[in-house]
């Protein structure tokens, strides 16, 4: 059976904004993303609106920051509001060189001073009839806030993507307990791609020095065959999160 090769990259964007919040880093971010070649990323606290910081730095962009990432690249994206305030909100986006079908942005905020989502997409493989479920996640800080979200993240993959479809779930996880696994693999049938090639999970916060296993990348109805940060010298340089990247193999 002949094998499709998929490139899925997870990234936390820090609202475009180096660790201490002093640089505004879109345009590296963007550079550095292009050179990693991934077919579909799934980003997290990426901006869509902020009144103030359009005023302050003259290299803002007009309009959603998705929309400046994908320009000319990544066709085919997705944004979904997760935290909203007076000046504006950022939350989660996809973008994908392959069309995406449908998606929808599923609000899992336990508390109203938490504001969490997860944004769900569809995407057409163009080497198959098959659809790819994509999901962009976020978990909150607290333990009981993501016991509540990987109940409510449970509940959509089980009532919205069939068991056999190929299903990629990745983000930021806020899990460096490490609870997660047992609820990804038990009732969901998930592998996390890193931790099935090197036993153990990518450490990817803080950027400058990753100690943290924080972001993860889910999968099944495929098998990974490489997994790890990608190399770029300045990562350290453009967000408090390094950004990490899986290659699969499709049927």
């Amino acid at each position: 059976m002949s094998k499709n090769q998929l490139r899925i990259l997870t990234y936390n964007l820090h609202k475009g904004f180096n660790t201490s919040n002093r640089q505004f880093t879109l345009h590296p971010i963007r550079d550095a993303l292009v050179e990693t070649n991934a077919d579909i990323m799934l980003l997290q606290e990426i901006q869509g609106e902020h009144s103030k910081h359009g005023l302050i730095h003259d290299t803002w962009p007009e309009g959603l920051h998705s929309e400046f990432l994908a320009k000319d690249v990544w066709p085919h994206h997705a944004y979904g509001k997760n935290a909203i305030y007076e000046v504006g909100h950022h939350g989660n986006a996809i973008l994908s060189k392959f069309p995406l079908v449908s998606w929808e942005n599923i609000n899992v905020s336990p508390f109203t001073w938490a504001s969490r989502s997860l944004l769900h997409g569809e995407v057409q493989l163009p080497w198959s009839d098959d659809i790819l479920h994509i999901i962009c996640i976020h978990l909150g800080l607290t333990g009981i806030e993501r016991r509540k979200q990987f109940s409510l993240l449970c509940d959509r993959i089980q009532a919205h993507v069939p068991d056999s479809a190929p299903l990629i779930v990745a983000g930021d996880f806020n899990d460096w307990t490490g609870q997660a696994e047992k609820r990804m693999a038990q009732r969901l049938h998930l592998k996390e791609a890193y931790r099935t090639l090197h036993n153990r999970y990518a450490r990817t916060w803080p950027s400058w020095m990753p100690m943290l296993k924080m972001d993860r990348i889910y999968y099944r109805g495929m098998e990974p065959t490489l997994c790890g940060r990608p190399p770029h010298s300045s990562w350290n340089q453009l967000s408090d999160h390094a950004p990490l990247i899986a290659a699969f193999d499709l049927p």
